[in-house]
Formats: C-alpha cells, sequence, structure tokens
C-alpha cells in the first residue's frame, strides 16, 4: 500500500475547489521547497532555488483538481439533486456510481436513472444522458434543502486500491502526477547534489476545465522550461488495435511528442530520451490525438517556453477505477528527478531557432 499515493487520491478536490487537496499537498511539499506560496487562483508554488552556478528556470505543473459535479438544483418536494459537470465524462460510466455531496456536511448519495424494467425498447437503445441522471441522498426534500445548495461540489467514491502490479482508484488524474512531482522532489533533496535549474513546482487548479491554473501560474513564473506531469491512456486492452494503444502499462515513463494542446519542444523530447537511456529509465513515446496538459498552457502563457509532458499510462481514465502501474510510476519519478540534476539539463535552453 502506498500511504501517501492514497491520501492524495482520496482527498476531494473538484476543479474550482481545490481547498481540501491544496493543504495536503502543501504539507508534504513544505519540507522540499525553499519557498511556498498560493497565487490568487489557488495554484500552490513551491520554489527550490539553484546552488551557485545558475541556470534555466524551470516549472514542473501536476494538476490537483479532479473531474466532478456541482449541485445545479434541489427538488423541494423528493429531495433529487440535479448537477453540472466539471470536467469531462462519459455519462455511461455514472449510472448507479456513489458520490458525496459536499454541503453543510458530507453527505453520502448515489446517482440514479429511470429503472431499466420501466424503459421502452427505444429509451434502452438509446445511449445515457447526463441530463437523465440525478443524485439521490436518501432524504426528504425539506432536509435536502437544509444541508444542499447549488453551488456546493460533488465528488465521486472510489476507494484506493491495489490491483496486481497496479494502483487504482478515482482521480488518479492527476494525483498521480502530484505524487510523481513530490516524489522526484524528495529525490532531488536526498541527492544533496546542488541544481542548477532554477526549479518552480506547482500545484495547479482547473486544469480539467481548461488549463485555467496553469495559465496563471506561467504568466506569473515565466519559466524557460515548462514540463507537466500528466496522465496519458494507455489502451493496451482487449478490442484496440496495436496502432490505438498510446501507451502500454510496464513500459515505462511515457514521453509525450504532441496531445490535443500541445507539441512538445522537440529539442526537450530528445532531452528527455537522452536522460532516460543516460539513467537506464524505461520510457516510451506517446501521441495522444485528443486532451490536452498543463503544458499546452504554459507553451502559450506571455513570449511562451519550451515544454513537454511526461506522462504515467493509466487505464479507465476519468472513472472511479483509473489504473497506473507501478514500475511506470517509478520511471517517471526516477526520469523527472535525473531530467533536474542532469548538468546539462542544468545549463540547458532550448531553442528552435
Amino acid at each position: 500500500m502506498n500511504d501517501l499515493l492514497k491520501k492524495l487520491v482520496e482527498a476531494p478536490g473538484v476543479s474550482g475547489r481545490e481547498e481540501m487537496i491544496r493543504k495536503l499537498i502543501s504539507q508534504e511539499m513544505k519540507p522540499l521547497v525553499d519557498e511556498l506560496k498560493v497565487d490568487v487562483m489557488g495554484n500552490l508554488i513551491g520554489h527550490r532555488k539553484p546552488g551557485k552556478a545558475k541556470g534555466p528556470s524551470m516549472m514542473i505543473a501536476a494538476h490537483m483538481d479532479q473531474i466532478g459535479f456541482y449541485v445545479r438544483h434541489v427538488d423541494e418536494k423528493k429531495g433529487f439533486i440535479r448537477f453540472v459537470t466539471a470536467g469531462g465524462f462519459d455519462p455511461k460510466t455514472l449510472v448507479a456510481q456513489r458520490v458525496v455531496v459536499h454541503g453543510k456536511k458530507d453527505l453520502n448519495g448515489v446517482i440514479g436513472t429511470k429503472p431499466v424494467h420501466i424503459m421502452t425498447d427505444e429509451e434502452k437503445r438509446r445511449p445515457v444522458k447526463l441530463e437523465q441522471l440525478y443524485i439521490d441522498i436518501g432524504l426528504p426534500g425539506k432536509k435536502t434543502k437544509e444541508l444542499v445548495a447549488p453551488g456546493d461540489p460533488i465528488t465521486l467514491v472510489g476507494d484506493f486500491r491495489e490491483v496486481g502490479d497496479c494502483w487504482c482508484s478515482r482521480a488518479m488524474d492527476d494525483r498521480v502526477g502530484v505524487y510523481v512531482m513530490i516524489e522526484a522532489l524528495r529525490k532531488v533533496a536526498a541527492s544533496r547534489k546542488a541544481h542548477r535549474v532554477d526549479l518552480y513546482t506547482v500545484a495547479t487548479v482547473q486544469e480539467e476545465v481548461g488549463l485555467r491554473g496553469a495559465l496563471a501560474a506561467t504568466f506569473g513564473i515565466e519559466p524557460q522550461i515548462g514540463i507537466a506531469l500528466d496522465v496519458t491512456l494507455a489502451c493496451d486492452v482487449p478490442g484496440v488495435g496495436e496502432h490505438e494503444e498510446i501507451s502500454r502499462f510496464g513500459k515505462g515513463a511515457a514521453i509525450s511528442i504532441l496531445n490535443g494542446s500541445l507539441i512538445s519542444n522537440p529539442l526537450l523530447v530528445e532531452k528527455f530520451k537522452a536522460t532516460a537511456v543516460k539513467h537506464k529509465i524505461p520510457f516510451q513515446m506517446d501521441i495522444l490525438p485528443r486532451g490536452g496538459t498543463d503544458a499546452g498552457a504554459m507553451q502559450r502563457a506571455k513570449t511562451g517556453c519550451a515544454a513537454i509532458t511526461i506522462s504515467i499510462p493509466s487505464r479507465y481514465i476519468h472513472s472511479t477505477v483509473e489504473m497506473v502501474h507501478k514500475k511506470d510510476v517509478k520511471a517517471c519519478i526516477d526520469l523527472v528527478a535525473a531530467f533536474i540534476l542532469d548538468e546539462s539539463s542544468g545549463s540547458y535552453i532550448p531553442s528552435l531557432k
């Protein structure tokens, strides 16, 4: 069991309401950095200063927000709750899921819909739509209205489990990226080697609703190098062709060539590959046709920066059973720490001129 990762995935933090998860990450990051602050957006920004030989400024970002919901309406008569989403969902993964409504107190609930037993044949054939779904917290309308109001956040329930050689939970996207960032920082601190990069580690907010926190943080930091740590699809499952797999479990850190928000700086891609080879860290290449990461925001902020995403392969993304392989998580930690400490990285400013 990994106690820190368990704490990270089980802490609530829907996009825009990251206060609980931010408190937890702050406790872990504080001893590993020289300065720690929270900006107006809610991003948690750690700064670890370089040694005497100062190199380029580097921002590492992992988003701490998770997909979830907000209360839209409470039925005063029957107590059922309607909601809007914060982040992307496949509606069919939501039917009969457990949730926690964070009202005046935390309230357990379930997502319900019309029972199949009374559906018409035509209704059975139609795909599930979000507007058909509601939340039942098992209380009468009047009591529900007292405890729940529009705007209250809602999180899905998905307990942290060890499954074979993997870890499985809700919110692995992107608490596992936060975990990689913290553990890479821990390795850097334990090495007692003075790194040359001027290092900023940022737990960002509101990534799932448009990379918003990373954009604001990058404007403030103005890094020369931006590295996002996030999950990518591992579609190495039955029914998927080899050319569609994106990444594979147990094959190492995924160095991103491009995704829906970013074409990685090609010089950084080569630099990370070289670092992985030098330190014998397993890696694979990642092309994700859709879906973005904080690196897309970092690349475009102000006058821009050289940006890349280092990804943790994940199965069943945006569900309550998001899964990652232990070997891939370790490879990402080792690769990020090695890149920070590498002498050549510390004097390297990618330029495509």
